[in-house]
Formats: structure tokens, C-alpha cells, sequence
């Protein structure tokens, strides 16, 4: 192969050249994370040596396939050399979280490892800026589960975005929608003990707002379920 003798040599062969430049060429072409109608930063020509720059790496990060290549790379190729360079992997999966609807899905499930926390900011702050986009507050409410298990305590430092997006995902017209934000307040609950945080005083008035709207809806049974089964956690 190109006189290496496997892709694992291939691959580290090219990644002294291929990855020190990454974070600039980031910066030049990644997404704004602080502009959700930019999908794309300003393009400059990228650097002689740079590998990946030089066979458009900016498209290649706002696929999914180049997310899946970067996390099997960092995952899976298990070589010495490498591992130097997994935090320059893993930065520019960080930083094109917004990119991509169908990247979004794999997102949240690279997010359970070394960074979860970080990530776990970066998908809480782009919901809170697109907190009616369906398809990615479905994906997060189905996949998050693991994230928040292996937070624990450390959950507690998100509670502000948490419950700012709980609040208005409970009242969605979906049902689905509804259920599974009431697991994930089951989840939250169980494992930070928020008796006495300042958002219980609401997260009960919501609870008991939508006891009542749940009489219109087809899984009213279920969802009346969840809601005492999280009131009754709340006084223990």
C-alpha cells in the first residue's frame, strides 16, 4: 500500500503532517458556533504541508463522514504516535457540533469518553439556541442517557440549560417529545438529589401543569405515570 506495510503505518506517517495544523485551519473554516446562520467561517488558503487541509478539510468536517473517520481514528487505531494527537481529533469534532443535522446524531454518541462534559456544553448551548429543532432535541433526549449517568454530580453544573430546556420541552405538542424529557428529569433527579435546588419549587408546578394538560393527549396514562413516579422520587 503506497509502501507502507498497513493502514496503521499509513496513517501515522501522515499525521505528523496532517494534524499540528489543525486548529488553525479550524479556525479558518470551521462553523461560528456563536452564529447559527453561519454554517461555514472564512475561507483562507490552507498551508503547504497540511495533508488534510489541502484536500478540503473544511468539507470534511462538516460530514458525517468525516466525523465518523476522526472518532474511528482516535477510537480504534491503536499505535503509539497516535494517541499524541487524539486531542486534536477530538477538538475538531467538538467544534463542528452545529455542522450538520445528520452529524448531530453521532455527536451524541461519541459525547460518553473523555470530553463528554465539554460536549455536553457545546450540545446544551446550541439547543438553547434551537430549542424547537425537533430532530436534534429528539436525537439528545434518546441517546444523552449514558452522558448523564456517567456525570453523576457533575450534572449539576449544567442545571441551568438543563432545566431552562426541560421547562419548555415538557409542554411540546408530541408526545414522544414529552415522555422522554420526563425520563431524563427522572434521570437528573436520581442522580444529583436536586431536593433543594432552587429549580424544584418549578420543576413542580410544571409536573403539576401537565398532570393536567396530559387529559387531552393519547399517552396520558404514561405520562401521569412518569409524573408521580418523579414526584414521589423528589420527597424521598
Amino acid at each position: 500500500m503506497g509502501g507502507w506495510a498497513g493502514v496503521a503505518e499509513m496513517v501515522v506517517a501522515m499525521m505528523p503532517e496532517a494534524v499540528p495544523p489543525l486548529k488553525a485551519v479550524l479556525k479558518d473554516t470551521g462553523v461560528d458556533a456563536n452564529d447559527d446562520m453561519m454554517m461555514i467561517g472564512a475561507v483562507k488558503p490552507p498551508k503547504e504541508h497540511a495533508f488534510v487541509a489541502a484536500h478540503q478539510f473544511r468539507w470534511l468536517l462538516s460530514q458525517e463522514q468525516g466525523m465518523i473517520s476522526f472518532m474511528h481514528i482516535a477510537k480504534n487505531v491503536k499505535v503509539t504516535e497516535l494517541s499524541l494527537y487524539e486531542d486534536a481529533i477530538l477538538d475538531a469534532c467538538c467544534q463542528n457540533i452545529p455542522a450538520d443535522d445528520e452529524l448531530w446524531y453521532r455527536v451524541v454518541e461519541f459525547s460518553i469518553g473523555s470530553r463528554y462534559d465539554r460536549v455536553l456544553s457545546e450540545m446544551l448551548g446550541h439547543l438553547e439556541r434551537q430549542p424547537l429543532n425537533k430532530e436534534r432535541r429528539g436525537a439528545w433526549l434518546t441517546l444523552i442517557g449514558p452522558v448523564s449517568d456517567a456525570m453523576g454530580l457533575f450534572l449539576l453544573a449544567h442545571f441551568r440549560l438543563l432545566f431552562s430546556l426541560f421547562f419548555q420541552w415538557m409542554h411540546a405538542d408530541d408526545d414522544r417529545t414529552v415522555l422522554l424529557v420526563l425520563e431524563r428529569i427522572h434521570t437528573v433527579i436520581k442522580l444529583t438529589w436536586i431536593r433543594k435546588s432552587p429549580y424544584t419549587s418549578r420543576l413542580v408546578d410544571e409536573l403539576v401543569l401537565l398532570y393536567k394538560e396530559s387529559a387531552t393527549r393519547k399517552s396520558r396514562e404514561i405520562m401521569r405515570n412518569h409524573i408521580v413516579e418523579i414526584l414521589v422520587l423528589l420527597q424521598k
